[in-house]
């Protein structure tokens, strides 16, 4: 923090999660209810999140409202220990990964650790270019989806970011394409 001529360091890590309506009525993506919001209030709505601030979120998604049939479904969805598994081997490839690094996740790579680690295929590559240019991210943007799609290829226990990675992690910027 910089303020008056005095700076102040407050170490710490956190994971930040949070949430948003999609416009001010909070119904702009809702299939049964109709939005009473114009495209200008949608879009002032919005602009409240700064891209300098949603730049430095790694993930957004939308979330649809959820149906009475999906609460009350009773068919098995995969077990928490059976998720637990695969984030607990994922979080063990990041640890051997960066066991000389003084880091332990892809979060915290720098610029140097992923050009080290973030190896990918030229369809990844490809891709990837095509959403930055498309799309118009930031390069704030691309860390994040290089981080995000190394996570991806750890929990799918592959050695090199491939294209379904990318493409899920791009997936995962919805604010970015919204307007």
């Amino acid at each position: 923090m910089a303020r008056a001529e005095k700076n102040l360091l407050f170490p710490s890590s956190f994971m930040l999660a949070c949430a948003m309506n999609p416009c001010p009525c909070g119904y702009y993506t809702d299939p049964k209810k109709a939005c009473t919001c114009n495209t200008t209030k949608i879009q002032n709505y919005m602009s409240k999140i700064s891209g300098p601030l949603l730049d430095r979120i790694d993930i957004h998604v939308e979330i649809p409202a959820v149906k009475y049939g999906e609460l009350t479904d009773l068919k098995d969805a995969e077990s928490s220990s059976a998720i637990k598994a695969r984030i607990e081997k994922g979080r063990a490839i990041q640890k051997e990964r960066f066991k000389n690094d003084g880091i332990f996740s892809n979060a915290r790579m720098n610029t140097r650790l992923m050009k080290k680690y973030c190896a990918f295929d030229d369809k990844a590559k490809a891709l990837l270019k095509t959403a930055m240019t498309e799309l118009g991210l930031s390069a704030r943007a691309y860390d994040k989806i290089l981080k995000v799609s190394r996570t991806i290829a750890d929990l799918a226990e592959s050695e090199i970011i491939q294209a379904g990675h990318i493409a899920e992690t791009v997936q995962y910027r919805s604010l970015d394409r919204q307007f």
